[in-house]
């Protein structure tokens, strides 16, 4: 199971959210790409970043992104207000690994598909749900797709990833989170990303035993010092490495 440390920047800052309300944003006063280059001096092949400007169509961290997909040392997957095939050209083009569709999926998913084949294993489709719906429009707008339905329409699509969000139950309830993405993976025929069920490392110790999860994001405990990311690449690294019979 591969570790995603995450990082979401507004304003070119690294903020955290509460079950997504941007005008609570948690503001942590660090260096991102200093921040990104130290997670891949303590292992980590990955990361997710997001950008909450481009989600409410402002490009202000768009030299800033750039700096960190050029200097970070490892594969960006990048989310966040990628609304056209020219968005998500542009920043393939620009060097990041991967792109995270949401609201385009929703919108034109015929266009989506088409990407997914033009692009193999640089696309991964995001499920953010809230109350039993997927949501879009940055957690703004309720579509009318259950998760499962959104991820059934989308079924023979060659997708890198899915990535799961609740965030209905966002970091309070990780059981009900577990249950909803176990769900989901169990009946998608891509791999599965986990996003809002790390608090603390044990949590990874659990969810790398879900079939069919093949990460997770983690990002606030990162920043609360509740997960150690070092600590956290060994946990997913040996997770499934097979035991001694007991004599």
């Amino acid at each position: 199971m591969r570790i995603y440390p995450t990082m979401e920047l507004r304003n070119g800052r690294c903020v955290t959210l509460d079950k997504g309300r941007l005008d609570e944003a948690m503001v942590w006063h660090v260096n991102p790409t200093e921040t990104a280059r130290s997670w891949s001096a303590a292992g980590a092949n990955w990361m997710q970043l997001t950008d909450f400007d481009a989600i409410e169509g402002r490009d202000t961290n768009a030299a800033l992104i750039e700096e960190i997909i050029r200097t970070a040392e490892m594969s960006v997957q990048l989310a966040g207000g990628m609304r056209s095939r020219e968005q998500v050209e542009h920043w393939i083009d620009k060097g990041a690994g991967r792109i995270v569709i949401g609201t385009l999926a929703a919108r034109d998913p015929q266009l989506v598909k088409e990407l997914a084949r033009l692009y193999p294993d640089q696309i991964v489709l995001a499920v953010d749900v809230w109350q039993g719906y997927v949501m879009t429009e940055g957690w703004r707008t309720q579509s009318a797709f259950t998760p499962m339905a959104f991820i059934e329409a989308f079924a023979d699509t060659p997708f890198a990833a899915i990535l799961v969000t609740d965030i209905d139950s966002d970091m309070e309830d990780v059981e009900a989170q577990l249950g909803l993405i176990s769900g989901l993976a169990e009946a998608s025929r891509t791999p599965i990303i986990a996003s809002g069920v790390v608090r603390v490392t044990d949590d990874i110790s659990r969810l790398a035993y879900i079939p069919n999860i093949s990460g997770v994001l983690v990002g606030r405990a990162l920043f609360r010092k509740t997960v150690d990311l070092g600590e956290a690449l060994e946990v997913a690294k040996s997770a499934h490495e097979p035991v001694a019979a007991f004599q």
